[in-house]
């Protein structure tokens, strides 16, 4: 009878070795001083600065890239969906106001091919920079049978720390505050089990194939990654008087905004007060979508949401664009009512 090892099993811990030789550097690059240990310890540490928060509280998110990962798979490009990861975590953390500390991964496959799985990790630590928190370990998964060939999965956990006095709760907005709505960069990460109904179910469109209304491939549309708004908040958050923050992902505005808000108070969104990215109209024509079912699957081009005081609004547009990020008032708060209506 011949020997049996593991490597003849489907799990090649040499490649899984290579893999981390290859990703230690890519990591060690988004180190903030606080981290104090390196890459393959079996756990990571970090230390807190103390001094830098009376009251320290620790803030948590964790998620992952979705259906999105299909378009990499199908496009055999895997260094954007990375910053997805990055992206849908610490943009989570954001909204109570804390400052991204450190991020891990979870990467799961049926093979490991570990040049392109350093790909993926590229793209986490080009989120990590842009975040600013440190990609300070994570895990690799080389399941043999449970993934089809070439494909695999992604899970991300993000750290934060806000002051206990300046937690971003939602809790002080109140009739009259405006809205503001960040840009978002396209689709982000939801929406895409529908999205590949439309173009690769009903349409049969080539993921390679160009789109005049996009002027790229499709493929290209639809892995542009997920924009990160850290760079928005710390512009803002020592000039503006920020009241409530929603990350707008799978729920679209109507599902995410009232997440924060206190009882008896409503939003009322001004349906034409930004542009809209044609890679919307495109899905609502080619499959037929309604309006509400848009609203409710996708960000619509909004991709983060900011209430604050109505007098500061053009102050705080201001600000945003010198940081980078185009912004719009796209409604108000009202007393009463459910939710969030479109006038």
């Amino acid at each position: 009878m011949n020997t049996l090892t593991y490597k003849k099993a489907g799990v090649d811990i040499s490649e899984g070795d290579r893999f981390v030789s290859l990703i230690s550097p890519m990591a060690k690059k988004t180190f903030r001083r606080e981290v104090i240990t390196d890459i393959g310890s079996f756990s990571a540490l970090f230390k807190v600065d103390a001094k830098k928060y009376k009251k320290p509280v620790l803030v948590s998110g964790t998620d992952g890239v979705g259906t999105k990962l299909k378009i990499a798979f199908m496009t055999d490009r895997h260094d954007t969906v990375g910053i997805d990861l990055v992206a849908m975590c610490v943009n989570d953390i954001l909204t109570s106001g804390a400052e991204p500390l450190f991020f891990l991964d979870y990467f799961a496959t049926g093979r490991l091919k570990p040049e392109k799985a350093a790909e993926v990790v590229k793209g986490i630590t080009v989120g990590c920079r842009q975040a600013g928190c440190s990609l300070i370990g994570g895990e690799t998964a080389e399941m043999p049978g449970f993934y089809s060939e070439g494909e695999y999965d992604l899970a991300g956990f993000a750290v934060g720390v806000v002051d206990r006095d300046k937690i971003i709760s939602g809790s002080k907005i109140k009739k009259g505050d405006a809205i503001i709505g960040l840009a978002s960069n396209g689709l982000h990460s939801n929406g895409y089990s529908l999205v590949r109904k439309v173009f690769f179910g009903i349409k049969k469109t080539g993921v390679n194939q160009h789109v005049p209304e996009l002027g790229s491939s499709l493929g290209e549309e639809l892995l542009r990654p997920t924009r990160i708004y850290v760079k928005a908040f710390n512009a803002l958050k020592d000039k503006v008087r920020i009241k409530g923050m929603a990350h707008i992902t799978g729920g679209g505005i109507t599902g995410n905004l009232p997440r924060i808000f206190p009882k008896g108070i409503s939003a009322v969104i001004k349906k034409d007060s930004w542009p809209v990215p044609p890679i919307f109209h495109l899905i609502k024509k080619m499959g037929n979508v309604p309006d509400d079912e848009m609203r409710m699957t996708f960000n619509m081009g909004i991709g983060y949401i900011i209430v604050i005081p109505e007098t500061e609004t053009g102050k705080a547009i201001s600000i945003l664009k010198k940081a980078g990020y185009a912004s719009f008032v796209i409604g108000t708060i009202e007393k009463g009512g459910r939710g969030t209506t479109y006038a």
